[in-house]
């Protein structure tokens, strides 16, 4: 659990030398949610960044305890904690056996669960070396690539596109926390030639005012990868006037890898697509009685590939996501003629906000508990920097008042700060259907009526 670091890099490289499985905690996550993933991953270790010692330390009352503490960097730290610059220097300097040269090393990220528990997406063999080629040449990384590291390291995407870069022998430049200007600024001095972020970072570049960003030669980018959340067609306009035709977009789930790209060359040309598969992976658009839909029709997207990860310990959860080898996270395209995908829905309620899943759950059955509260849905509405934000509809009791205000600093603590509300409407009572299910498409349908988006 830290900011990108040179640290960071020190631990997951030597993990996967020593064989042993890294798992990158949320940096924002606190108390039971972060003891959780310590916990379900069964970890033998926690190492804490300077930022997030108090953090760890403070979740420990909610593990069990067997975990040994490890402290990265300089800073304080509380007895019975290890530091591992300290240990490092102890250590012998001989060289350990040679890591295994057809993988990438076994790998595990948690990824959000739709009953608020996330759930661990687990590679016990790792990722074969032919995958990780295709990849490569796929977005054409190469060993004189200098990659800057824009996006927190936990993110699936952002820990790929860093592997990848290193696994071909090039340079990445890393960014503790990114800030728009300081990413033009490293762009310009290391003369980085390609960098993965979520829209929303894109979104704050191109925000900046245009005298700020005339200062930055940004000519030596020839590869700004985009994925986790849609990209808004007009960003991409204003991107690839300023940087040129450098962008790339993936659709991919961290269970799934990367299943649909969309090169540069057809960014302006397909607006809204995904892109087409790559080789190697299988799809299928399948209605509710799982029939094949015909093109121009919405379907469940369902992926077959050598990239499928299941859930650790939870082979319920992966059977659910799976059929006949196909595995699916919820998402609903249709293809046109061309064979070009298009993202247009999801099943589920997850929201992607700023390139980050928040699973209404979570976030409604913390509401829950204010006593003033009887009923509450959360959903995602537009948000022209984040994709989506966070939106509470809340049902109060009869007789109570709160405010917007009381009800989000309610959250404040209880659930990391990017799943909290960012607003909230109050109304009498709450769509529901006869079982008593919430009716969240049409809860969400006015939000969504002039967005001209659906995601």
């Amino acid at each position: 659990m830290s900011f990108n670091s040179i640290a960071g890099f020190e631990v997951s490289v030597g993990l996967r030398r020593a064989e042993g499985i890294g798992v990158p905690i949320n940096f924002r996550l606190r108390g039971p949610e972060l003891a959780y993933i310590v916990q379900d991953s069964g970890a033998r270790a926690v190492c804490a960044g300077p930022d997030f010692v108090e953090h760890v330390a403070a979740a420990r009352q909610h593990m069990d305890g067997s975990q040994a503490l490890v402290a990265l960097g300089d800073g304080e730290t509380p007895p019975g904690w290890i530091r591992m610059n300290e240990v490092a220097a102890e250590e012998s300097a001989a060289p350990l056996s040679d890591a295994d040269e057809q993988n990438a090393g076994a790998g595990m990220i948690y990824t959000s669960g739709t009953t608020g528990h996330p759930k661990g997406a687990y590679r016990p063999n790792g990722v074969p070396v032919e995958l990780i080629l295709q990849v490569i040449q796929l977005f054409g990384i190469r060993a004189d690539d200098v990659h800057l590291m824009a996006g927190p390291g936990y993110h699936s995407a952002v820990g790929a596109f860093n592997l990848l870069t290193g696994l071909c022998g090039g340079t990445i430049v890393i960014m503790p926390r990114f800030d728009p200007e300081h990413a033009l600024a490293m762009i310009a001095r290391h003369r980085v030639t390609t960098t993965f972020m979520a829209p929303t970072l894109l979104h704050r570049i191109m925000d900046l005012p245009d005298d700020v960003r005339a200062r930055y030669d940004v000519s030596s980018m020839r590869g700004l990868i985009l994925g986790a959340a849609p990209c808004p067609f007009s960003l991409k306009e204003r991107a690839t006037a300023y940087f040129g035709e450098v962008l790339y977009e993936f659709y991919g789930a961290t269970e799934t890898g990367f299943n649909l790209v969309l090169r540069p060359e057809d960014q302006l040309r397909k607006p809204g697509s995904a892109g087409t598969p790559p080789e190697g992976n299988e799809i299928l658009l399948l209605d509710d009685a799982e029939r094949p839909v015909p093109d121009g029709e919405p379907g469940e997207l369902w992926v077959r590939n050598r990239w499928l990860a299941g859930y650790y310990n939870k082979p319920d959860a992966t059977a659910k996501a799976m059929r006949d080898g196909y595995f699916s996270v919820g998402a609903v395209a249709y293809r046109n003629k061309e064979g070009y995908y298009y993202i247009c829905d999801r099943k589920i309620d997850m929201i992607i906000s700023g390139g980050v899943n928040v699973y209404p759950a979570e976030v409604e059955a913390c509401l829950h508990g204010h006593p003033a509260v009887r009923d509450v849905a959360v959903v995602g509405v537009p948000d022209d920097e984040w994709g989506e934000s966070v939106k509470a509809v809340v049902a109060l009791q009869p007789g109570a008042k709160v405010t917007d205000q009381e009800l989000i600093g309610w959250s404040r603590g209880r659930i990391a700060d990017y799943k909290r509300p960012r607003s909230i409407d109050f109304v009498d009572d709450l769509p529901r259907d006869q079982a008593g299910k919430l009716l969240k498409r049409q809860i969400r349908q006015p939000y969504w009526a002039e967005a001209g988006r659906r995601i």
